[in-house]
């Protein structure tokens, strides 16, 4: 799995940091999925190897506009684009009647349906999206209503125990094929062979937790408990989130990282710093402060994403930074 952060600053962008988005896709797969769209995310995904044209979903957490500002551009570049394909938009209610209301107001007529999930009515399920993950939501704590979106690698493939069958002497070939379908096959010798003997248990699917803004990060408790990935706002270091008061109902990286530390997840990106915190290493307030604070009680896995970084989190679980992504780079 692999996950493309498209924008880490929170509230308003600064020179080095756009405001939230990211993608999330199979490694090197073609389609993906976007997760938050602040104002400026188009122009980031220009610098990437993604295509709006092949995008399935756009999952918004909450409707604050560092979260969703970015969406009628980045809608009305799809149409541009020549996009024919339907496309969902999950997120809560309100999302969908800032978009309506965006349409009637600029006369912007798409040339694709969009499907609205609203996830903050009744009976709203995500079972039904066919797209390349299984997607669980959660509500937060949060000014507005605001969620966190755990996505699962489906579509996982049954694996064959290719040792017992040569030791059982079934030759390779389309018998194998059958085998791994789950079928039951019969051999030229008259023997049955049966799929379960020789199918190998299918490991867990890998599942990835993006979590909206958030003061209370023990909501997750019960999502988290089979997730090996966790991204959540670090907005403030203790001393800042204090400073500022519980109005603004965001995580200081100590809260977040404490929390991962308690529930033993492997793997932690940090994201949605305050526009306060810069890159310069000798002043303060510094990004190396948010870093340092975590690092105090998280002792797993930890990264602090910045624009454009790339994740993979391979088979055995492990998240590993890859290059950033460039312009160089870019296959459209």
């Amino acid at each position: 799995m692999e996950i493309v952060f498209l924008g880490t600053s929170a509230g308003m962008p600064t020179k080095a940091r756009n405001v939230s988005g990211l993608a999330i896709r199979r490694e090197n797969a073609k389609k993906w999925c976007l997760v938050d769209c602040g104002e400026g995310t188009q122009q980031q995904i220009l610098q990437t190897k993604l295509s709006l044209a092949r995008l399935q979903a756009i999952f918004i957490t909450h409707v604050h506009g560092d979260h969703c500002y970015g969406l009628p551009g980045l809608l009305a570049s799809a149409a541009m684009q020549g996009r024919v394909d339907p496309l969902w938009i999950i997120g809560p209610s309100g999302i969908k009647t800032f978009i309506e209301v965006m349409q009637t107001a600029t006369h912007l007529n798409l040339t694709y349906e969009l499907k609205y999930k609203c996830i903050d009515e009744s009976n709203t399920t995500l079972d039904d999206l066919a797209i390349e993950f299984d997607v669980t939501s959660v509500e937060l704590s949060h000014r507005v209503p605001s969620f966190a979106y755990r996505f699962s690698e489906n579509r996982l493939s049954n694996k064959l125990d290719t040792d017992k069958l040569t030791r059982d002497n079934i030759c390779r070939g389309a018998l194998w094929g059958e085998l791994q379908q789950g079928l039951d096959i019969q051999l030229n010798d008259g023997r049955t062979v049966y799929a379960q003997d020789y199918l190998l248990p299918i490991k867990a699917p890998r599942q990835i937790i993006i979590s909206g803004d958030n003061d209370d990060p023990s909501l997750l408790t019960e999502l988290v408990k089979t997730a090996n990935v966790l991204v959540h706002e670090a907005t403030y270091t203790e001393d800042i989130a204090i400073k500022v008061g519980k109005g603004p109902q965001h995580c200081s990286a100590k809260m977040t990282a404490q929390f991962a530390h308690d529930m033993n997840i492997d793997n932690l990106v940090l994201t949605h710093f305050s526009p306060r915190y810069q890159n310069a290493i000798n002043s303060s307030p510094s990004i190396v402060d948010i870093e340092n604070e975590a690092r105090a009680v998280y002792n797993n896995n930890l990264f602090l994403a910045k624009d454009l970084d790339c994740f993979i989190l391979n088979k055995q679980g492990v998240l590993d930074k890859q290059s950033i992504l460039t312009k160089s780079t870019n296959k459209r």
